[in-house]
């Protein structure tokens, strides 16, 4: 028994070395990423979203939805990383759409646009997709990049969530949220979902999908699925956008209403 214990300690030991090097090594690796970043800022006067639509701009067919996404997913995956939901994980939320053919889309967390037009592209006939972006700047790109795919921009409201989604009944004359796509900052995704629930736009049936949920990770958000009892949920396992190492999921929430 000693030495059977013994084993299990060192085993377990192993195990967590094993875990903190892995995350130090990917600490290491976004504080690299982090800094090359911020010296490309510097030399070229633009921020990194604006490098990508450049990149866009003179790569893909205007009009051309899937042209554009490739060429972001070029970009990122072997220029200059940048968190979009990306193409692997991209399949999973193309499905849900074409499956759940939502009539009234929110998107939590435009960016520059990539998820919008991944979106939007999947949309019935009729659709709207109301998408926020917090960051002027960011904003600029994705309504650049919205043109640029054919769709509309009329939707794109740049404002923080948390002062949007309270006023989407009001100034959108909005009944009910058929999809919700979450992806901006992990700290929100609990305080906005919570705002969702008290608005009345969730009926029985509206999906949220929400990605990072494990890395860099949602735990209040994870635990509200798991204690409320408001939603049939899953998480779909994948890795990080544009990476091979990296675990990470979205969750799938399916709302089920009060009871």
């Amino acid at each position: 028994m000693y030495w059977s214990g013994s084993l299990l300690t060192l085993s377990i030991v192993h195990l967590w070395t094993d875990i903190v090097v892995l995350f130090s090594l990917i600490l290491c690796h976004l504080h690299i990423e982090f800094l090359v970043r911020i010296w490309k800022d510097c030399i070229t006067g633009l921020t990194r979203e604006e490098r990508a639509y450049q990149y866009v701009l003179t790569h893909a067919t205007p009009g051309d939805p899937d042209s554009i996404l490739e060429a972001f997913d070029v970009w990122c995956s072997k220029v200059e990383f940048i968190s979009n939901i990306g193409p692997k994980k991209g399949k999973i939320l193309d499905r849900l759409l074409m499956e759940q053919s939502p009539l009234t889309v929110l998107e939590l967390g435009a960016h520059c646009g990539y998820s919008t037009v991944r979106i939007a592209r999947s949309l019935p006939l009729g659709a709207r997709l109301y998408s926020i972006e917090m960051d002027q700047r960011n904003a600029a790109i994705a309504e650049k990049i919205i043109r640029l795919a054919g769709f509309d921009d009329d939707t794109l409201i740049v404002n923080p969530s948390d002062e949007v989604i309270p006023r989407l009944r009001s100034d959108y004359n909005l009944e009910r949220l058929d999809f919700v796509f979450m992806d901006h900052w992990k700290k929100c995704y609990l305080p906005d979902l919570q705002t969702l629930e008290g608005s009345g736009l969730l009926g029985k049936g509206s999906m949220i999908l929400a990605d990072n949920v494990l890395f860099p990770g949602a735990p209040k958000f994870l635990r509200h699925l798991r204690r409320s009892g408001l939603y049939q949920w899953k998480i779909h396992r994948a890795t990080l956008e544009y990476s091979k190492g990296i675990r990470d999921g979205m969750a799938e929430l399916v709302y089920q209403g009060v009871k």
